[in-house]
C-alpha cells in the first residue's frame, strides 16, 4: 500500500476529487493548510495597506491506495491540478506498513 500526500491549490480540490473517483479512488483526507515553497509569500494590498502574506493557502490531501494503483493516482493528481502557474503544489509518496478499518476489523488492502 502506498500513502500519496498531494498539496494544490484550493479551487482545484473538486475538480481533483472527481478525477480521482473516476479512476476508482474510494476515499481521501482533505485538510486546509498554509505553507510557501518557491514562492516563499508575496505582499498584498488592503485598504491602503500593504502587509505581507507569508504563507499561501493550500489543501492538502492524503489517500492511501493499493500499490498498484499509486503511480496512476499520482499521474491523475498531477494532471487534473496542473495550471502551469508557481505555486501549483507537491506530490509525494510513502510506504504504508499496515492498515486497519476500525469499524470491521479488516486490514491492510481490505481496509482500503
Amino acid at each position: 500500500m502506498k500513502l500519496i500526500i498531494a498539496t494544490i491549490k484550493p479551487f482545484k480540490l473538486e475538480e481533483v476529487r472527481e478525477a480521482l473517483t473516476n479512476i476508482g479512488v474510494r476515499g481521501m483526507m482533505v485538510s486546509e493548510i498554509k505553507g510557501f515553497g518557491s514562492q516563499s509569500g508575496h505582499t498584498e494590498i488592503y485598504r491602503g495597506a500593504e502587509y505581507a502574506v507569508n504563507f499561501v493557502p493550500k489543501v492538502k490531501l492524503e489517500i492511501v491506495v493499493p500499490a498498484n494503483m499509486a503511480e496512476q493516482v499520482v499521474s491523475t493528481i498531477a494532471s487534473t491540478a496542473k495550471t502551469e502557474k508557481i505555486g501549483d503544489g507537491k506530490i509525494f509518496v510513502l510506504d504504508v506498513e499496515s492498515a486497519l478499518r476500525v469499524r470491521t476489523g479488516e486490514m491492510n488492502d481490505d481496509a482500503l
